[in-house]
């Protein structure tokens, strides 16, 4: 029973992910090399590769430092009421519960050119909907929860002794995180950004809604390889799609390696 149950599981494993990575990569190359490479260095390739690059930077920054903030608030902030804690978990976890597509839509209600709030920000000469900071805002939606469920466990475990004996001792707030909290959560955060870095890559729905996938202005790597499958240019959706997917199989290393080093610690 024990090696059908094995057997099963490198079927699964055939048919959910080798044998798609196969057939992408032979779509990558079935103009050989020369059709792979002209595919990733055409202007609009190079342009969506950049745009990813930028808004999982920006949102990578923004995660981590809003993250460890309302990971503290949660287990830290005696002085938030229970009621208050639970209404800030719910917040954090709604982007599980809610379609990606669904969360480009409320942004787009919310911030687009149409509502209230946009037309403010569009008299200022700020656009938010159909630009980067749209397709930033979309990508910190899907990814802002990975960073707060990874930290507060670790808080959690840790408890505050520690905190609070080094402010009895008159350490400074600053000082008490950078020497006392910091260590103990450190591997935490790197696994968040990890996991933040990997889901910015892939996010598809919410920056479809957001962006307009605008060739050459708000296209990003998924929508691009989107829009090839939708133009029947297989071999320029495979050599986008194996960039990503090869990003991705070195996140995963990382990922572990982390992981490890945080179970250690």
């Amino acid at each position: 029973m024990r090696k059908l149950w094995i057997g099963l599981t490198y079927l699964v494993f055939f048919l959910l992910i080798a044998a798609p990575l196969g057939k992408m990569t032979i779509g990558a190359f079935s103009e050989g090399f020369g059709g792979f490479w002209n595919a990733l260095t055409r202007p609009e390739a190079l342009h969506a590769l950049l745009m990813t690059g930028l808004v999982v930077v920006v949102v990578t920054l923004l995660n981590t430092l809003f993250g460890i903030m309302m990971a503290l608030y949660l287990v830290r902030a005696s002085w938030l009421g229970s009621r208050v804690k639970g209404l800030l978990n719910s917040i954090v976890d709604l982007p599980y519960a809610v379609s990606p597509v669904i969360g480009g839509l409320m942004i787009v209600l919310l911030l687009g050119p149409d509502s209230a709030l946009g037309a403010v920000f569009e008299q200022i000469g700020v656009k938010i909907v159909y630009a980067f900071p749209g397709m930033v805002i979309a990508t910190l939606f899907v990814t802002f929860p990975l960073m707060v469920r990874e930290i507060m466990p670790v808080l959690q475990e840790i408890g505050s002794q520690q905190e609070e004996a080094a402010s009895t001792l008159g350490a400074y707030g600053w000082t008490t995180f950078w020497k006392v909290t910091w260590p103990s959560i450190r591997w935490a955060v790197i696994y968040g950004v990890i996991l933040t870095v990997a889901r910015s890559l892939g996010e598809f729905g919410a920056v479809l809604v957001v962006s307009g996938n605008i060739m050459n202005k708000t296209q990003t790597a998924t929508t691009l390889v989107y829009q090839d499958v939708e133009n029947f240019n297989v071999t320029a959706a495979g050599g986008i799609a194996l960039v990503l997917a090869a990003f991705s199989a070195g996140l995963l290393l990382l990922m572990e390696w982390s992981k490890r080093r945080k179970e250690v610690h």
